[in-house]
């Protein structure tokens, strides 16, 4: 996947914010006074960052497997492996 190397610095500033907001959302989750709403807010920003990394991967796995490639038979092998990834995804 040499569109994940091309991008990899962007995407490992998305999974350290992730990973500051998972560490955030734990520390909530250990408090004695933790206020639900908070903690919510904490879970939606981690779904919504996972989310966001997601669709970023999935954007250049598009352009560099589904529309670059010239043989209409990889193409249409890899936009079904994209199906089964959004498959997996909607479980």
């Amino acid at each position: 996947m040499a569109h994940v190397q091309q991008q990899r610095k962007a995407l490992l500033a998305r999974v350290r914010r992730m990973a500051g907001q998972v560490s955030a959302l734990e520390t909530s989750l250990q408090s004695d006074d933790a206020d639900c709403t908070d903690v919510l807010m904490q879970a939606s920003a981690v779904r919504g960052a996972a989310h966001a990394l997601l669709m970023a991967l999935l954007d250049d796995h598009l352009h560099a497997h589904v529309v670059s490639p010239e043989d209409p038979a990889e193409r249409a092998a890899e936009a079904q492996v994209l199906v089964k990834l959004l498959r997996a995804y909607g479980k």
